[in-house]
């Protein structure tokens, strides 16, 4: 196809706008959502080409899939790849009638102009994988801060309180023994030893999430400690009529662990399960192994967690229980101890309702 030196001058002037434009749109896009700029690439690039009212412009890019111009089933096209750190994300194309055009319409400068379009895209989703990247990093640091310095506090908090709740219990129960004939003086005395013990025991939690209990690990069989785990909850699944499984791999699975504190961490997450799931609900437990790693896998049939609380479960004094019902220290103990044993825990949805929480401790 002959072009004309006057035509020819015309076509790099809609090309350099194009490129002019498409700079101006990348340097003040919102990153959050990237739509509207990427549909206004598609329109600049739609006027940039030979033939712009035959034209189709299709952007198809990671969850984006634009559309601009004519669109037609049998057509000639000429494609560009979209690379995002040397990784391929999408493309972008620019399309014409077979009816009409042959591959000979497009011309050279378009393809280049079309493969500098693709750079540019590739190097914006960059720029957002970057960005998110950054704010990751700069949430978990803040975290860790957070976490660190009340991992302080509360570790000061416990030790304050040990002495004085001892000194509670201790003569709560001096008391009682000296009053057993006044039912009503002991039946007061069973309250405050009692709470008493409950405090004790969220002291005990709150030292377990400042670090402070000291790991006694030995290399056991774990398979007997998760089952006694269950078995001290069984008056609690009686009480709703839950039915709790327990699946294994196999009656032996060795690793080195502090039981105790392996003790704690099916405790809780079984005793919340049992909390949130229905009357006569099912309670799931599996343990099985690779060559790399244990899993214990914790499923109930709840109403889940919501998207937006996802990463707020594991906050200390957290909770989603009624008011009264739980300290908000369960799930960030846990969290906790799988860290000290270089362990994970996340959950996920489960089918058709209710959360998995996954445990993976490496071997």
């Amino acid at each position: 196809m002959n072009i004309s030196t006057e035509e020819k001058l015309k076509e790099r002037i809609k090309e350099l706008t194009c490129l002019y434009e498409i700079s101006s749109y990348m340097a003040n896009s919102n990153l959050d959502n990237l739509q509207p700029t990427l549909q206004a690439i598609c329109k600049s690039l739609k006027k940039a080409v030979q033939f712009p009212e035959d034209v189709s412009v299709e952007l198809i890019v990671e969850n984006y899939n634009l559309h601009e111009g004519r669109a037609t089933d049998g057509k000639v096209n000429m494609l560009a790849k979209i690379n995002a750190f040397k990784t391929s994300i999408g493309a972008i194309s620019i399309g014409y009638s077979k009816a009409k055009y042959t591959t000979n319409s497009f011309l050279n400068e378009e393809r280049q102009l079309l493969e500098t379009i693709g750079l540019e895209i590739g190097k914006l989703f960059e720029r957002k994988q970057i960005t998110e990247r950054e704010i990751r990093t700069k949430q978990q640091v803040e975290r860790a801060d957070r976490l660190s310095i009340l991992g302080e506090i509360t570790a000061g908090i416990a030790h304050e309180l040990n002495t004085p709740l001892a000194n509670i219990l201790g003569y709560a129960e001096l008391v009682k023994e000296q009053t057993q004939d006044n039912n009503t003086i002991v039946k007061d005395l069973d309250k405050i030893i009692n709470s008493a013990i409950y405090s004790r025991e969220v002291v005990k939690k709150l030292m377990f999430f400042s670090c402070e209990m000291p790991q006694h690990k030995t290399k056991t069989n774990i398979v007997p400690v998760v089952a006694e785990a269950i078995k001290l909850l069984k008056p609690n699944f009686s009480k709703k009529q839950l039915s709790c499984f327990l699946q294994t791999q196999t009656d032996n699975v060795f690793y080195k662990v502090d039981t105790i504190q392996l003790t704690q961490v099916v405790f809780n997450i079984v005793m919340n399960a049992i909390y949130f799931s229905p009357e006569k609900g099912k309670i799931e437990v599996k343990l099985y192994e690779d060559n790399n790693n244990i899993y214990i896998d914790i499923s109930d049939e709840g109403e889940g967690i919501e998207s937006a609380k996802s990463e707020l479960v594991f906050n200390p004094f957290y909770s989603t229980k009624d008011v009264g019902e739980g300290t908000g220290l369960g799930l960030s103990v846990v969290h906790g101890i799988m860290q000290s044993h270089q362990g994970s825990i996340t959950h996920q949805p489960n089918h058709p309702k209710g959360t998995i929480f996954k445990l993976v401790f490496p071997k």
